[in-house]
C-alpha cells in the first residue's frame, strides 16, 4: 500500500471509529485531529478507540503517551509512522 492509499484508508477509519461526520470539504493530511482548534475535535476517548482500531487492523500498539500524541496528531504523522514500521 502506498502512502496516498494508506492516508485515504486512515481517514475513513478515523471517521468510522470516532463516529464523526466527514467535513463537507474533507480534511487535510496535516490537519490537527485533536484539540480545541481541530475541526474534527477528537478527544481522549476517540484516541483510545482509534488506538484499538489501529491495533486490530494494522497490528500496531502505541507504547507510550508521548509517542501516541505525536503519531495521532495528524493523518500524515500516522501514515508516516505506519510506513516506517518493518513489514509483518
Amino acid at each position: 500500500m502506498n502512502k496516498s492509499e494508506l492516508i485515504a484508508d486512515l481517514k475513513t477509519l478515523i471517521l468510522e471509529v470516532c463516529d464523526k461526520p466527514a467535513p463537507s470539504d474533507g480534511f487535510q493530511d496535516e490537519e490537527l485531529l485533536f484539540g480545541p482548534t481541530a475541526r474534527l475535535g477528537l478527544d481522549s476517548l476517540d484516541a483510545l478507540q482509534l488506538s484499538m482500531a489501529l491495533q486490530k487492523k494494522y497490528g500496531v500498539r502505541l507504547a507510550d503517551s508521548k509517542e501516541t500524541r505525536r503519531v495521532l496528531s495528524s493523518v500524515n504523522n500516522l501514515a508516516d509512522y505506519l510506513l516506517s514500521l518493518p513489514p509483518k
